[in-house]
């Protein structure tokens, strides 16, 4: 009977040797993938789920493409001063302006945005200056009137006009 006690507590004694040394090294390093694993499931699920917003968002923004683009046309990254000395010019001879002299181009930061400052001669009759004026207005462009001068000569009323222009 004591051979038989003395194999029984040998392989105990084994089997717990066993499980301590080999056995539960491993349970606890797959019990810490397991957690790791399911750490990444749920930032994995945050992640699609951001996604799928910004994608809802990018499908909403879509419907509003027409008005982000007179955003962009009002306030341009890049100003195209020549396009806007165009513009001017083609509103100025619609309303029966005649643009004389460009006299001064300036720009200068005021935080995000650049303002660039120039300055126009035009002759011609009152209401074509009117005109010009309201069709400034109704531009989708975004033009501040900052100084307006107007003179009398001999060969008719002359008009000073000092604008700004946006961008970024």
């Amino acid at each position: 009977m004591k051979r038989e006690n003395f194999y029984s507590i040998f392989f105990i004694s084994i089997s717990l040797l066993m499980y301590f040394l080999f056995i539960s090294p491993k349970f606890q390093s797959l019990s810490i993938l397991n957690s790791e694993l399911s750490q990444k499931k749920i930032e994995f699920e945050s992640l699609g789920d951001y996604f799928r917003e910004v994608m809802e968002i990018s499908e909403r923004l879509k419907n509003y493409q027409d008005s982000i683009s007179k955003i962009d046309f009002a306030l341009p990254e890049d100003p195209k001063i020549f396009s806007l000395f165009n513009f001017l010019q083609k509103i100025s001879s619609q309303s029966g302006l005649l643009v004389e002299e460009i006299d001064s181009i300036s720009s200068e930061q005021q935080g995000d945005l650049k303002k660039w400052t120039s300055t126009f001669q035009f002759k011609g009759d009152y209401p074509s200056f009117k005109n010009f004026i309201s069709s400034l207005e109704k531009s989708s462009r975004l033009i501040k009137v900052e100084k307006i001068t107007m003179k009398s000569g001999e060969k008719g009323l002359s008009f000073s006009i000092t604008i700004s222009v946006f961008s970024f």
